[in-house]
């Protein structure tokens, strides 16, 4: 009779070892991937405030608000602003004519950020910028603002489609980690304005939020 041979103490020891080396190193290289992920959306809302103050600098003038905008940066679809000292519209609008659409325009054109200057808001769109996750970023004046009420400065950035766990990650990073005050906030995506105070202070790390930052 052949004698049954198997797997020594030792050898599965081994082997149990190699697993958790591998599994330690999968969850290591995905904690740097989400890591890297948050820290480019951090980036998106610095960016922003950015080409704002570069564009005033540069021209006096706010992109997107601009008056003098054909002359100031020249151009392809460089429409005018009403220069009224606010960008109208909604951070994800839809209608090309809005101010907070042609922001992007301006500021490209201005050699401030990368992208197409073909304007173009409609839905699905390539023209407006997207985050690592592939959600809408976009901007306004917090004058007449109100996919999340009680925010306070003079302009908003909005990145929308963040999970949950980037979005309280977001705030540690960029504000005061409390997702329902300061001046970055939470809401769960989809639901301008209803909702906040308990999905802010609830966010669940599966579920989608839009962002947004105030300065």
């Amino acid at each position: 009779m052949k004698k049954q041979s198997g797997f020594t103490l030792i050898e599965l020891a081994i082997v149990l070892v190699i697993i958790g080396l591998l599994l330690g190193g999968v969850l290591k290289g995905q904690e740097l991937i989400n890591s890297a992920k948050v820290k480019n959306m951090a980036s998106d809302f610095k960016n922003t405030q950015v080409y704002i103050y570069g564009y005033q600098d540069r021209f006096k003038a706010l992109p997107g608000d601009d008056h003098a905008a054909n002359t100031h940066i020249g151009g392809v679809n460089a429409a005018i602003g009403t220069q009224n000292g606010v960008i109208q519209g909604a951070w994800n609008t839809t209608t090309d004519g809005d101010e907070s659409c042609v922001f992007w325009n301006h500021v490209r054109l201005a050699g401030l950020a990368p992208g197409p200057t073909a304007v173009s808001c409609a839905a699905n769109n390539v023209y407006q910028p997207k985050n690592a996750d592939g959600g809408l970023i976009g901007v306004q004046s917090v004058s007449g603002f109100s996919t999340i009420t009680g925010m306070t400065g003079a302009y908003v950035v909005c990145s929308d489609g963040i999970l949950g766990r980037f979005a309280v990650q977001l705030d540690t990073t960029l504000d005061d980690g409390e997702t329902s005050t300061g001046s970055v906030r939470a809401v769960k995506s989809g639901t301008p304005s209803a909702g906040l105070t308990t999905a802010a202070i609830n966010l669940l790390p599966s579920d989608t939020y839009t962002v947004c930052l105030t300065f």
